[in-house]
């Protein structure tokens, strides 16, 4: 597909881009390039093809819950440098 001057520096506006003049003609050639190397899926056959299939398998990989015992309170305030009312007190940074 051919690309316009124009298409192309309507396209560059939405992206809030400057195009050089220079540099114009390289990129119509390669817009036009991805939009032709875009438009062979046209070419697929997908009729029998569920719109949710996958390329590859997919599977769990997210391991099962396992209970453990966690740090209280106490033990994970000793190394606080400040704390109060069993919280971490940390600088203010929005007023």
């Amino acid at each position: 597909m051919k690309i316009t001057k124009e298409q192309l520096l309507h396209v560059a506006s939405l992206a809030r881009l400057k195009v050089k003049p220079e540099e114009e003609e390289m990129l119509i050639s390669q817009m036009g390039a991805i939009i032709d190397f875009a438009d062979k899926l046209n070419d697929l056959d997908v009729e029998n093809v569920k719109p949710t299939a996958q390329a590859l398998e997919i599977q769990n990989v997210f391991r099962e819950d396992e209970q453990k015992t966690t740090f209280n309170r106490e033990e994970v305030l000793k190394n606080a440098p400040v704390q109060e009312d069993g919280y971490y007190v940390v600088p203010k940074i929005v007023e």
